[in-house]
């Protein structure tokens, strides 16, 4: 059963599912200039709220150092190397629906009125005819790529694809990306394909994660 956390807005309910701190490990298998990089790789996630009407959205993957053989017989060798920081993103998750007079912005601006979509009558309204939520997740990365995601969740299912992708002139190339998440047997899995370097879409990885103490 999940616990519903104080003071969180209806329209988070059906995402309610996901928020905490999530941890775990993934595997990267990707092609790049013909040679597959395959490596397991540690993933912290972190779903939050702030009373508003959205999830704060954070991720942050390392790398284990590679143990050669002799480090790993050797029992002079120095103490393991410490994780090696991989990739970090950021962002936003909600429902999608058009943004009404009782909603705070654009900017600093406060809403008009009541705000929408305060009781589970309301956000009902809202379930599309597949019986799900249509959602938005907007994701930030240090390397200059900005996605949105368009998709829904359904029950404890996640399906995402991007609808639109922005890149500062300095980023490496990246195209699309589809992303799918599951809450199976109380752990959380995801996949993550991407069109990247030239490459139509593709496998580029996937994890499995536990809910943190």
């Amino acid at each position: 059963m999940i616990e519903l956390p104080v003071g969180l807005p209806s329209e988070l309910v059906p995402l309610s599912w996901l928020i905490g701190v999530w941890e775990g490990s993934g595997i990267l298998d990707y092609t790049v200039d013909g040679e597959k990089v395959t490596r397991e790789f540690g993933h912290r996630i972190s779903f939050s709220h702030d009373g508003l009407p959205h999830l704060n959205y954070s991720s942050y993957t390392w790398l284990e150092p590679e143990v050669t053989d002799a480090a790993a017989t050797d029992d002079s060798a120095p103490a393991a190397a410490p994780p090696i920081p991989l990739m970090t993103e950021t962002g936003y998750w909600r429902l999608s629906r058009p943004q009404q007079a009782g909603d705070p912005g654009p900017g600093l601006l406060p809403g008009v009125g009541a705000a929408p979509y305060q009781t589970a009558e309301a956000v009902e309204t809202l379930r599309n005819a597949d019986g799900g939520f249509d959602i938005e997740v907007s994701l930030v990365h240090p390397g200059g790529v900005l996605e949105l995601y368009l998709g829904q969740v359904k029950g404890p299912r996640i399906d995402l694809a991007t609808d639109a992708i922005v890149q500062t002139s300095g980023a490496k190339p990246y195209a699309a990306a589809t992303r799918l998440y599951g809450l199976v047997d109380s752990h959380l899995l995801w996949a993550w394909d991407i069109a990247a370097l030239g490459q139509d879409l593709r496998t580029h990885a996937s994890g499995r994660l536990s809910r943190a103490a």
